[in-house]
């Protein structure tokens, strides 16, 4: 049986809104290990998935429970105030024949073993689909805090764009103001600057909307987004130690933990209504009081035994019903380990790729790109360069810094991905009790 209080070490290993969460104003600061450590406490699938364990915890209690006893009364031979014997005519003395019985059920054929063993089966399924739900829950969970850092650093990388051109727009005022350049050219500079600018607030909405995402799996009431991450996109890459693709994890992932226990749940349920077509005999044990005619008192003890007769019905449909129940439950669960082994196939060769892509980005291009563009700002500035050199190279570093933040987004996610998909449990860490 599946004890409750072993959920608690998880709870309180999972930090809540931390002590290093502080405020800005009106904004929280929440590191991805503070979201997650609430989420986990508040988040309604996960929260459901708990419900599911008591559930089946309860079922197995029924299981383990004996069918109780059947007790009777009965008179017969009932007369009227005149049968009275030469004990008496006392209710007890007269003629009448009374029968007290005791009836109790007994499972035989293995039934009781057998809803036992499915019960248990139910128990491991149900805490293998709440380890599965808090494994996809951190996915989720992690994946929405990175997009709500892309949001951000987009906005901010726009931002800054916005400002390169606002600059360049100061000096082809000077320009404009000394004749250099023509009022078509000005105006351009300025008309790219309040582009990106646009471009910057759509951003910072995205932003909002991505952290009001957040909340959601936080199980908050009332998300608003207002709460600011503690993070960045480079802390999160940097902090997370790549996976070893060549590492070998010893345990289970949950949701195949959780297509083995239906299959021997639908297992022990095949033989019990195999068991079923064996009758349940019924013993029954009762005492006699009858009154003689003369003598005294005739009290006997009886005893009996009744059981149906298994002669139209077998059981027939139920056993066929389990028995493709069963064979659902295999199929199901060899669908489950090909799944998991996809899902780490792809989550890997995803992670090797944006990894890749981020460092091509931070190493070579990003740093090349600034370089061209502080270039031509710098020539323009001289006269030594046209109006398309400027704005093809800030659209151009502005793209690849986009880009870059995309990559490490992009790396931070199949990073989260990975290890989703190499989480893994041993039968002890399903918190059963045989």
């Amino acid at each position: 049986m599946l004890a409750n209080p072993a959920l608690a070490p998880a709870q309180q290993n999972a930090p809540a809104a931390s002590a290093a969460s502080t405020t800005n104003g009106y904004a929280e600061l929440l590191s991805l290990e503070d979201i997650q450590g609430i989420a986990f406490t508040r988040n309604w699938d996960l929260l459901a998935a708990k419900a599911g364990i008591d559930s089946a915890t309860a079922q197995l209690i029924v299981a383990k429970e004996f069918p109780n006893p059947t007790a009777s009364l009965s008179s017969a031979k009932i007369g009227t105030h005149d049968d009275a014997t030469p004990v008496g005519n006392g209710v007890w003395s007269r003629s009448y024949d009374t029968i007290a019985a005791v009836s109790q059920l007994i499972e035989i054929a293995g039934k009781r073993r057998d809803r036992q063993m499915a019960g248990r089966a139910a128990i491991m399924g149900a805490s293998a689909r709440f380890h599965d739900a808090k494994r996809t829950l951190d996915q989720g969970v992690a994946k929405a805090y990175i997009a709500a850092l892309l949001a951000g650093e987009n906005a901010r990388v726009l931002n800054e764009s916005a400002g390169f051109l606002q600059h360049e727009a100061d000096i082809a005022q000077a320009r404009f103001q000394a004749g250099d350049i023509s009022e078509s050219e000005r105006r351009q500079i300025e008309i790219n600057a309040q582009q990106f600018g646009l471009q910057a607030k759509s951003a910072e909405a995205t932003a909002i909307q991505a952290r009001i995402s957040v909340e959601v799996l936080m199980g908050r009431n009332e998300p608003a987004g207002n709460w600011q991450p503690a993070q960045s996109l480079e802390d999160l890459v940097i902090i997370s130690t790549p996976p070893d693709p060549g590492g070998k994890a010893q345990g289970i992932r949950p949701d195949v933990w959780a297509a083995e226990a239906d299959l021997k749940g639908s297992e022990a349920q095949l033989s019990l209504q195999k068991a079923m077509r064996i009758p349940d005999p019924t013993i029954s044990l009762g005492y006699e009081h009858e009154p003689p005619g003369g003598g005294p008192p005739a009290d006997t003890m009886n005893m009996g035994v009744s059981f149906p007769l298994p002669l139209w019905n077998r059981n027939g449909g139920n056993i066929k019903a389990a028995r493709a129940a069963v064979e659902q439950s295999e199929v199901t669960l060899g669908r489950v380990r090909a799944q998991a082994a996809a899902d780490i196939a792809n989550a890997e060769v995803g992670y090797r790729e944006a990894r890749a892509r981020w460092q091509r980005y931070q190493e070579q291009i990003r740093p090349n790109s600034t370089k061209v563009r502080e270039a031509v700002a710098f020539a323009y500035e001289k006269g030594g360069a046209s109006l398309v050199d400027l704005l093809d190279a800030e659209r151009t570093d502005n793209d690849v810094r986009l880009a870059t933040a995309q990559a490490m987004s992009d790396t931070a996610s199949t990073q989260a991905d990975l290890k989703a998909a190499r989480t893994v449990l041993s039968e002890n860490e399903l918190k059963i009790q045989k």
